[in-house]
C-alpha cells in the first residue's frame, strides 16, 4: 500500500517533467538562465543518472555507483532528444522495476547511500524529494523558455473556481 504510493508519487513527477519537454523545442533543452545553472536536457541527465545509481541493485549495494561520474552529469551530453529521452526512460524502467519488486515488508530494511545507512522509507523519501527538486527546476526552465505559449501543467491562473466545479486531476 505505502509502496503504491511512492510509485504514484514518482509516475507524477515523470509526467511533470516528461510534459515539460513536450512544449520545449530541441533549442530551448539547452538553454542555461544565467551563470552556474542548468538547462532541462543536463537535469534530465542528472536524474537519469542518479535514479541509475540509486536503484540498481538497490537493497544489496551503496546507492552511488562506482560507474556513476555525477559531475559529468552537470556538463552538456546528449546530442538530441531522443538521445536524452531514451537515457531517461532507461533509468526510470530502473526505478520502476526496483519498486515493483518492493513490498511494505522491505521498508524498515537498510540501504546505503555514500556509505550512510538509511531505512528503505528515508532512500525512498531523499529520492523523492531530490527529484521533485529538480522537476521543479525543470518546469520553471519551461516555463521560462516557452513563455506566452506555455500550458500550465497544474490550475492556470484564475480558473481555481472553474477547476475546483470538476478537479480532474486530483487522485479518485
Amino acid at each position: 500500500m505505502i509502496v503504491n504510493s511512492i510509485i504514484s508519487e514518482y509516475k507524477r513527477y515523470k509526467l511533470l517533467a516528461e510534459k515539460t519537454v513536450q512544449q520545449v523545442s530541441d533549442e530551448q533543452l539547452t538553454i542555461v538562465l544565467g551563470e552556474e545553472n542548468n538547462s532541462i536536457s543536463i537535469l534530465f541527465g542528472h536524474i537519469a543518472g542518479n535514479l541509475k545509481s540509486r536503484f540498481t541493485d538497490f537493497l544489496n549495494s551503496d546507492g552511488e555507483k562506482s560507474w556513476r561520474n555525477r559531475d559529468l552529469e552537470f556538463e552538456p551530453r546528449f546530442t538530441s532528444r531522443t538521445e536524452m529521452l531514451a537515457t531517461w526512460d532507461e533509468s526510470w524502467s530502473i526505478l520502476f522495476d526496483t519498486l515493483d519488486s518492493l513490498k511494505d515488508d522491505d521498508l524498515h530494511k537498510i540501504v546505503t547511500i555514500r556509505r550512510v545507512e538509511l531505512s528503505v522509507t528515508e532512500a525512498l523519501h531523499r529520492s523523492l524529494a531530490h527529484l521533485s527538486y529538480h522537476v521543479g527546476q525543470i518546469v520553471l526552465l519551461g516555463r521560462n523558455v516557452v513563455g506566452e505559449k506555455w500550458q500550465s501543467l497544474s490550475i492556470p491562473r484564475g480558473k481555481s473556481a472553474q477547476y475546483n466545479a470538476n478537479p480532474t486531476k486530483e487522485k479518485g
